[in-house]
Formats: C-alpha cells, structure tokens, sequence
C-alpha cells in the first residue's frame, strides 16, 4: 500500500513538471472551471475558455523552462457589467505568484484588448466575481516567445499625411502568433481617415482567435473603436491626430490577413480660407467648395515657388516653410513679418483670353506674441484677399550636464551640489537659419511664481554674478553657466526665469549684436521678438564631500534619516533647556513643601 501511494505522488510530480498551466484554487472554495484548447499541455501555445461562477477566486500561473517570455491575451471578456472593478476584475502578475509585480488589471469598464507580457518564462493571473448571479466568460490564449526575435513588416510608425500597410506576408497567409502594432500620428489639426480595402480573418462571432483593434488615440490603452475579423471591409475615423491599429493572430487557420491605407482629414470646418502661423512654417488651407465657386482646383494653386506643391484632402493645404518656397522675410522694429502669396490662374486652352478671374491670396505672418489675429478683404473684379496673421515663436530653456551641450538634464527637480556648475541653454525652434537668440535678463527665484526675494544672474546681456559666464552667440541658441547657490533662510530650490530676445543675424544694429551695453545704451536699441521662459526647480544635495562620495543623495530637507541640521540642533536644545526649567521649578517647589511642614513628635497611643 505504501509503494502504491509513492507511486501516485511521483506521477503527480511529474505531471506538475511537465504542465505549462496549473490551476490553484484560493483556499481550496474554487469551482473554477476550464475548457483547455490544444491537443497537449507541453505545446508552446494554449487558449482557455472559462466559465465563471459567482464568488470566484482563482489563480492560474503558467511556466516552461525555457527562457522566453510569455504573451497572454484575453480577446473575449464577458463579466458582470454592473459591477466595480473593486469586486470583480482579472489581474495580471509578472512570476510565479500573486506577491509579483501587477502588469495589469481587467474589469467590466475596459474598453481595450487586454493583453499582457511577462518578463521571464512566468506569468500568473488571478480572477475574482462577485456574488450577482450572471453568466459570464472569459477567453483567452497565451504563447511563449523570444523577445529579441520579430516579425517582418509586422508594426511600425506611420507619420506621412497619407499612406497604405499590409499584414506581414500580404497576400500569402498572415504568420501564426503574430502580434503586430502599427501607430499613426500626422498633423495637428488633423483626423485620420482609415479604410480598410480587404480583411480576411478566421472568422468568429466575438473574433477571439485571429483579429484587428483599431484605437481612438496614439497606443493601445486609447478607447477601442472596434475589433474585427472575418471577411469585411470597414471604414473608421479618428477624433484627434493619432490611431493605432493591432493584428493578433493564434496559432491556427491562417488567411490571407487584411491591406489598408489611411488619409488626413482637417478637423476644423473651413467656408473659405484660414492662416494658421507656427514656429517654422506658415499653414494656409482653403475650401474645396470655395475653389469650386471660381471654377478653380489645386491645380490652378500656386506660390511664389511654384514647385511646391499643395497636399489635398477634404481641403486643400499649403504648408509653407518660413525659409522656403519663396516666402519673403522683413524684419522691422520689434517684429520680423514673413509674407508669400497663394496664385489662382486658369487653365486656359488659349493664350489670348480667359473668363475666370484671378485670385491672389496674400498670407503674412507677424511673429510677435501670444495672441492670433486674422483680416480679410475681397475686391471686385480680380480678386485679392489678404491673410495677416500674429504668431509666436517656439523657445524653451533646458539644464544640461556639461559645457558641451550635448545631453540634457531630463530628471525634475535638479539635484546639484552648492557651488556645482550649471549649465543652460535656450533655444528657438524655427526653420529660419537667419536669426540669433539673445540672453537679456535672467532671475533667480525660490519659488516658481519668481516671488521675492530674487537674484539676476544676467541683466541687459551682462553677466551680473561673478560666476555667471554668458557664451558667445551661437544661432539659436543661447548660452550661460553659473555655480549653483540657495537662498537664505529658504528652501533648497531655485527656479530660473529668462527673457530671451530674437533677432536678425543680418542687421548688424540689432539688439543680439550689441551683447551686453548698459540700460541706457539699450533703451534706444531693437529687437524682433521677446519671450519669458521658466525652468526649475534645482535642488541642492545634502554635501558628502569630507567623505569623499560624489552620488546623487536626498536634498537635506527630503532625507529621512539624516544627522541633526542646525534648526534640528537648535529645536533640541531649546527643549532640553525647558526640560531644565521644568525641573528645576519642581524642585524648587518640593523643598519649599519640606520647609513648610516641620517635623513634630508623634503622639504616644
């Protein structure tokens, strides 16, 4: 009897070694149950139908020797839809058990595919129900992978304002375990029109085995539109700039996969014409319909280049770089005015005559502030229209790790030492090559708002610190250095704020040429353009110096468990001198009690 019940514990073993899933029941209450596809349980790829039951709680962890990683996805998730995800949910942990780290949580309020990777050759999950009475069910199929190894073809990044993509293999049959992810993103302003010319998948009525997710947004965890498979031809538009479109296939029944190609869509609702002005470029759309009242179509457009060329989609857009296409630069007083006109001419079959008019549309950008303001005015007969428009250039100001400028500092806050050397820069984003960034004031602050008390580092391009060492200038950049310092009786943090002044790099008179000169001598000089930036905050770190360890550490006020500073020393000591005086007054008070109370001889019973 004894040889007989070894003999079943080593079988029991040894099926636990060679199963891929094992299902624990929590606490031995699960009627947990499970359809397991697959002809045996040592393949590299499984799916599980599972049918729940109310208060469930069930923990399912799949392992192979191997070292590849494991990939599960539950294509099919039927649970209670009025329920809390608090109460009901699935849960997904990277090892062996519930303590591993949380890759992921799956409930009624979903609205993706979920789908998880592990680490390593583990993975477990975990489903709890509550105690409503519903049916529900739950598919899903994993598969071991190595996570160096791809597919051809399989994903990408997709940013040209139209364009086209294919299954991997397209026609032949789509490859087996195929997780493919492909992200969209063309131009602000923009909706992507998605058609989908042939999708043919295994066909299922919930599309649990073979199936394409298209979502509203730039990743998987956007609002899912729709999944599909079968044989079918849809049509889906974004909401906003960006799509992301996933093929996952299992591991039988392969077809032919799907070909799609995509669009941009203008999102704003266009009568005529608009102007939009950006740091680098000038955006001019007009209306299909507008063209169409003058008989025109973006064959007869045209700028001053007539080589460039208009994208057309529901409008027709000329987007116009500020140093190209024949755009016209003038710089004035406090302002630089980039102007190119779009030309309406027929297409005229004679040389001699024509019966349209012509149309002019002059476009101007103003680069000057915050604010946009757009004119417009018809003339009769030919007609001209001018577009003026206000924009802005872009700036911004950054730390960086060495005077080389090369890396910057991507960590918030900055954490230096006192007297470590900073290093910034700002910089303008245009496509201008002929202008230069000038460092006009910059003021340090310990509060974000740039309240007092303040300390300039830079005042009218001159280095107001005796550390502060403002570089030459270099184009679009602007450069300065400073030895890191705190406020007193202030927290360690230190914000920055800089005026930056943009100029020509032709005018020899402008105010970026002229460096540092003094308030007087700059009162009279120009600029082109202006801009406050901000950056912060910077933190010191708690000085280890005397031993020799130059690593990052906690500033002083943030560490936990540092020695006592000069207020905690100070707290202390005014303690220990009230503990003093208390005992000293109680002292005082017990002698005098004595002293009151004189010894008497007691009386004789």
């Amino acid at each position: 009897m004894e040889v007989v019940r070894r003999l079943i514990l080593l079988a029991v073993l040894v099926t636990s070694y060679l199963a891929e899933l094992s299902l624990t029941e929590s606490e031995g209450k699960s009627n947990c149950t499970a359809s397991l596809g697959g002809t045996s349980m040592s393949e590299v790829h499984n799916a599980m139908i599972l049918q729940l039951n109310p208060d469930e709680n069930c923990t399912w962890t799949i392992e192979r020797p191997e070292n590849k990683s494991v990939r599960i996805i539950f294509s099919y998730v039927q649970l209670d839809p009025d329920g809390s995800c608090e109460s009901e949910n699935i849960k997904v942990f990277d090892g062996t058990s519930t303590a591993g780290p949380l890759l992921g949580e799956v409930c009624s309020k979903n609205d993706f595919v979920p789908v998880f990777e592990s680490s390593s050759n583990t993975l477990t999950f975990q489903i709890i129900t509550d105690s409503t009475v519903i049916q529900r069910s739950v598919f899903l199929f994993y598969y071991f992978f190595s996570s160096g190894t791809s597919i051809p073809d399989c994903g990408g990044y997709l940013d040209a304002f139209e364009g086209s993509f294919t299954s991997p293999n397209y026609p032949k049959p789509h490859p087996e375990l195929a997780y493919c992810v492909w992200h969209i993103n063309v131009e602000k302003g923009y909706k992507i029109k998605l058609e989908f010319k042939e999708i043919f998948l295994e066909t299922d009525a919930y599309c649990r085995f073979d199936f394409i997710a298209v979502y509203d947004g730039s990743s998987t965890d956007s609002g899912l539109i729709a999944q599909v498979c079968g044989l079918t031809k849809p049509t889906f538009e974004s909401s906003s700039d960006s799509l992301t479109v996933v093929l996952s296939t299992d591991y039988a029944n392969s077809y032919r996969g799907f070909s799609a190609s995509y669009t941009s869509v203008y999102a704003e609702e266009v009568n005529t014409t608009s102007l939009t002005c950006f740091s680098d470029k000038m955006r001019v759309i007009l209306s299909k319909s507008y063209l169409e009242s003058f008989n025109y179509n973006e064959n007869n457009l045209q700028l001053i280049d007539p080589t460039c060329r208009p994208k057309v989609s529901n409008v027709v857009e000329f987007s116009i770089p500020l140093d190209g296409c024949g755009t016209i630069k003038k710089a004035e007083d406090h302002s630089i005015t980039y102007t190119n006109i779009v030309t309406l001419t027929p297409l005229s079959t004679s040389a001699v005559i024509t019966r349209q008019k012509s149309l002019q549309i002059i476009v101007k950008c103003e680069m000057e502030n915050n604010s946009t303001l757009e004119i417009m005015y018809v003339t009769e007969d030919d007609i001209i229209q001018n577009q003026n428009a206000l924009g802005k250039y872009n700036t911004s100001l950054a730390f960086f790790e060495s005077n080389s400028f090369e890396k910057p500092v991507v960590e918030s806050p900055y954490y230096v030492f006192l007297n470590q050397t900073v290093f910034v820069q700002a910089s303008l984003h245009t496509s201008d090559p002929n202008l230069v960034v000038l460092l006009d004031t910059c003021r340090a602050s310990p509060t974000s708002d740039l309240a007092s008390p303040t300390y300039d580092l830079i005042r009218s391009g001159c280095s107001e610190d005796e550390t502060c060492k403002v570089y030459p200038l270099s184009g679009h950049y602007g450069r300065f250095q400073f030895n890191a310092f705190k406020f007193l009786r202030s927290l360690t943090s230190v914000y920055l704020q800089c005026k930056i002044l943009i100029c020509d790099s032709n005018d020899p008179q402008s105010r970026c040429n002229q460096g540092c000169v003094s308030r007087r001598k700059r009162d009279i000089s120009s600029y082109k353009w202006k801009t406050d930036s901000i950056i912060g905050p910077i933190r010191l770190k708690r000085d280890r110096g005397a031993s020799g360890n130059s690593g990052f550490q906690l500033p002083a006020e943030e560490s936990p468990n540092q020695p006592f500073n000069s207020l905690h020393l100070f707290s202390f000591m005014a303690l220990v001198l009230n503990v003093v005086i208390v005992g000293a007054v109680i002292v005082r008070h017990y002698v005098n009690r004595r002293t009151a109370y004189k010894y008497q001889k007691l009386q004789n019973y």
